[in-house]
């Protein structure tokens, strides 16, 4: 009796996720892929059934991902210090060269070995592949003291995204595929620039007009005043959180990149815990999820 029920209790899961594998067919997901989810093997492995069950049920996922940790660690077996500026790497062209190296040479195939081991058809690419990532430089601005302008940072080749040119990760997708981009972007000069990740997954989801745009992160979501979860939210709640100083530290560049986002025509945004089994489906193709849900309101 015991095992008929387990079985029931799959079917109503099955019957649950259904209006969502109705909705979603043939929409875009793009998921910012980081953090503890990418050194976890078995993480890993959830990550890489999650994408291609998503794929093979009609729907089109893109990725983008991270890779500070490893990038970091390859530095240090270098002998090469690695640098931060407000929470940013500065990056001379040596340490460029690693960034790529690491990137789109290591992590990025990867990824794409992972996905594909499990039964899907991913495409490693960089931001420079088919002129992806447009990019120019990111110059930080730091406040100084009272009444004097504020001091202007260059962090080298750190950049931030100029433009999405969408027609190769369009017809990767529809051709079957399932695009893996390192966040890389291409200058004016021919130059590469290093570019946050979070970043270019919300200008990616942006170009390509995407029903979601989901970040993997390594805490369970956004927290209220209460330190509360937020299940689902609007932008104006977003914006008044804000506001007050409840969102953040390192949630504070990630939300706002989900608002850039929605006012760019992607129709809602997540923050989840990429530490969990199979967030992104429990997020996805479940009643409640199990991250923070952003909205617009109009």
């Amino acid at each position: 009796m015991e095992d008929i029920q387990k079985i029931v209790d799959r079917a109503d899961i099955l019957l649950e996720a259904l209006p969502y594998i109705r909705r979603f067919s043939n929409r875009t997901i793009v998921i910012k892929y980081g953090g503890h989810a990418m050194v976890d093997e078995e993480l890993k492995r959830n990550f890489a059934l999650d994408v291609v069950m998503m794929k093979y049920i009609g729907m089109n996922p893109v990725i983008v991902h991270g890779g500070g940790p490893q990038i970091g660690s390859y530095l240090k077996k270098l002998g090469k210090e690695s640098r931060f500026v407000q929470g940013m790497r500065v990056t001379d062209q040596e340490t460029m060269d690693i960034v790529e190296m690491v990137l789109a040479g290591k992590v990025n195939k990867e990824i794409v070995g992972f996905i594909n081991h499990h039964g899907g058809r991913a495409v490693g690419l960089s931001g420079k592949d088919g002129s992806i990532v447009l990019a120019e430089k990111y110059l930080l601005s730091e406040e100084r003291a009272k009444d004097t302008p504020p001091e202007i940072i260059d962090l080298g080749l750190v950049g931030k995204v100029k433009a999405i040119q969408a027609d190769l990760i369009q017809a990767l997708s529809r051709d079957g595929f399932i695009p893996v981009i390192a966040p890389t972007g291409l200058g004016e000069q021919g130059e590469t620039f290093n570019i946050n990740a979070d970043l270019v997954a919300g200008a990616v989801a942006s170009a390509l007009r995407a029903e979601k745009l989901v970040l993997l992160t390594d805490v369970p979501g956004v927290f209220d005043e209460g330190k509360n979860l937020i299940n689902t939210m609007d932008d104006t709640e977003a914006y008044r959180l804000i506001a007050e100083g409840v969102i953040e530290g390192g949630m504070y560049p990630k939300v706002k990149c989900c608002l850039k986002a929605l006012r760019s025509g992607v129709g809602k945004a997540h923050i989840i815990d990429g530490r969990k089994r199979h967030a992104i489906l429990l997020e996805v193709f479940t009643d409640r999820g199990v991250g923070t849900e952003i909205i617009s309101k109009e």
